[in-house]
């Protein structure tokens, strides 16, 4: 079974989650600082290479209404200058409404300091956008 890197691209930060090597559940990595293209890159290839992953999940943050506005544009424009560097990239994007307000509430819900939460908060949202596609492919499968 391949692995899964799901990104929640973010302007400032990627949250970095990876699913276990039977793709039944989603583990946060972490936090990516979006200093600059060059960097992030150079840490995002990192990660992939470390997990022996070509398949990334990104979270793709559409209005409440399904349209796609500035914050998409931005997402695509990121991973499309990731996607000219990689060969043999699998890209898939991921409806990632709401994912971020899950991942506050399960924090909210751990009861972490609002600075630990801030620290977590993208990663843990990766996490929630790729168990939702993990489990989406499980029931597709059933």
């Amino acid at each position: 079974m391949k692995r899964y890197l799901a990104l929640d691209v973010g302007t400032k930060t990627i949250g970095v989650a990876v699913s276990d090597e039977l793709g039944l559940t989603a583990q946060g990595v972490t936090t990516i600082q979006r200093k600059n293209f060059r960097s992030a890159f150079a840490e995002l290839t990192e990660i992939m290479n470390r997990f022996e992953t070509r398949s990334l999940i990104v979270g793709l943050p559409k209005n409440m209404n399904g349209t796609e506005g500035s914050q998409c544009q931005s997402v695509r424009d990121f991973i499309r200058e990731v996607q000219s560097r990689i060969a043999d990239l699998e890209i898939q994007f991921w409806d990632e409404r709401l994912s971020t307000v899950e991942a506050t509430r399960s924090l909210l819900e751990a009861d972490l300091s609002r600075r630990k939460r801030k620290q977590v908060i993208d990663k843990q949202a990766a996490v929630i956008i790729l168990q939702n596609f993990l489990d989406s492919l499980r029931l597709r499968s059933e």
